[in-house]
């Protein structure tokens, strides 16, 4: 089993790197390969080139695909199951990974493709894992939770995943209240990772 985690959080001091090496010590007791593309610790471009938008916004496809973009491609090609994880940062995730969607989901490899370039294949399962100030009963009465599941779920992973749900680790800024039941959610995505995945 290939599990890929697209992790965007600046600090090693947060909650959410917390979760991250929670998530890594889970799947290692399963003996399955883990990747990471840590997009702050890569520095990785967020904003497209000038080229990069033409390529896309005039489906160029001719056009070449940056080098950091094509790595991105091999290790989703590598994947069975694809985490994504993030704070909630003013109803959505950073930028950094904004911006990664943005330009690793190119014009004629996500979408728009065609029998002369190499195609996305449909990831077996994808989960959206972010982290909330706000507890969820919050997020759900506001309608936050429900837009960023709309916008992740249904866009960004889109058909482009078999099966895909979002878990939403909220209530950080009272972290003792929440932080059994958000380990114990934690550690049940591995038989979720199984039933989709083998």
């Amino acid at each position: 089993m290939n599990i890929l985690i697209i992790y965007s959080h600046p600090s090693k001091k947060s909650y959410t790197y917390q979760v991250l090496k929670q998530l890594q010590s889970v799947i290692k007791k399963e003996k399955w390969d883990i990747e990471i593309s840590d997009l702050y610790a890569m520095n990785f471009q967020s904003d497209m080139t000038e080229q990069e938008y033409e390529r896309e916004g005039f489906a160029q496809k001719e056009l070449p695909i940056p080098k950091d973009i094509l790595t991105e491609h091999k290790k989703i090609e590598k994947a069975d199951c694809i985490i994504f994880l993030y704070p909630v940062w003013w109803s959505d995730c950073p930028a950094k990974l904004k911006g990664w969607f943005d330009r690793v989901y190119s014009v004629g490899y996500a979408y728009k493709c065609s029998s002369d370039l190499p195609k996305m294949k449909t990831i077996k399962y994808g989960i959206v894992v972010c982290t909330a100030g706000h507890p969820n009963d919050f997020l759900n009465e506001t309608g936050i939770a429900q837009s960023m599941r709309t916008v992740m779920l249904n866009d960004r992973l889109g058909s482009r995943f078999e099966n895909k749900e979002m878990l939403i680790l909220g209530g950080t800024l009272d972290i003792k209240t929440v932080i059994k039941k958000h380990k114990l959610e934690i550690e049940k995505l591995t038989t979720k990772i199984k039933n989709a995945c083998l």
